[in-house]
């Protein structure tokens, strides 16, 4: 048998050591090339699933019944990084959710107690949206005989037949403009005793108990046409007064009061709804299955 040198066996043994080392080395940097490679897409991933902030918006909830908020709510969460938490209430809740600091921005329609807010410093950025009508609906057969009256001897009307008069009795924007009519007209809806019902409930609701109790209401346009495959023997009595004119704003509630407010997020918000693509949007809604438009906008 032919015997390795001592020499040589050390040459060989080098050799070795030498190839293992290397092995080493590249599986080292292989190993550091993977966990880079993790580390690096780890940020992308959470980017990509970054959680979107919660935006509070309290509205009344003639914009939720119509349908609106259905179609802008989405919109508005795809061109921001921002979850909307729709909180539909009477306009007079919303406010006090905003006077409390309890939601971050707020789209309602009672302009006299909007105004107040802002004077408290409570809201800012107030802005105009867009505007409707409130009617007076009832029985297509109508007991008060009140259609096409002017709103003053229509509510004449009803209080003289004792007609059932259901009224939301929640505060909202529309409850507020109800009772601003019967003042005006001079007139106590309370005389009417067990016919004047209060239902505490939105504007949908009430639509519906009206119905179901053959009595009168006042509603706004939207709503109205948004639910009337519901109630098809209910009619629009009243329209046109300039007195039933129902405006929309919009506003943030202020951070500098409320800190917890998403101020940046209520900013956006704003923004949103009186952009020229929102516009467009709320111009054109209804159109199509009403065959006019629910809501107008200002010239």
């Amino acid at each position: 048998m032919q015997r390795i040198s001592e020499k040589s066996f050390m040459v060989t043994r080098r050799h070795k050591t030498m190839k293992l080392k290397k092995f080493f080395s590249i599986l080292f940097v292989l190993m550091l090339a993977l966990v880079s490679g993790c580390s690096d897409s780890s940020p992308k991933e959470t980017s990509a699933k970054e959680k979107k902030t919660d935006l509070i918006l309290a509205t009344t909830t003639s914009t939720q019944d119509s349908g609106l908020l259905d179609v802008l709510g989405p919109e508005f969460e795809e061109k921001h990084n921002y979850n909307l938490k729709i909180i539909a209430v009477g306009t007079g809740q919303a406010l006090e959710m905003g006077t409390r600091g309890e939601a971050d921005v707020l789209l309602v329609h009672a302009p006299a107690a909007e105004e107040e807010l802002v004077n408290s410093g409570d809201a800012i950025n107030r802005q105009k949206v867009m505007y409707n009508d409130f009617i007076l609906v009832g029985p297509a057969e109508d007991p008060a005989k009140m259609k096409g009256l002017s709103v003053p001897e229509a509510l004449t009307k009803i209080i003289e037949s004792k007609a059932s008069f259901v009224s939301r009795g929640d505060d909202s924007g529309t409850h507020k403009k109800e009772l601003q009519l019967w003042k005006d007209s001079s007139l106590d809806q309370k005389s009417l005793g067990e016919s004047y019902i209060e239902t505490g409930q939105g504007m949908g609701a009430t639509l519906q108990i009206a119905s179901e109790k053959r009595g009168y209401t006042l509603t706004d346009r939207a709503t109205f046409l948004a639910q009337k495959k519901n109630m098809p023997d209910t009619e629009i009595l009243v329209e046109g007064d300039e007195s039933l004119l129902n405006i929309y704003h919009v506003m943030q509630v202020n951070n500098e009061r409320h800190e917890k407010v998403n101020a940046e997020g209520a900013k956006a918000f704003v923004e949103f709804m009186v952009s020229e693509e929102t516009k467009k949007i709320i111009k054109d809604f209804g159109v199509e299955e009403y065959g006019q438009p629910l809501f107008f906008l200002f010239e």
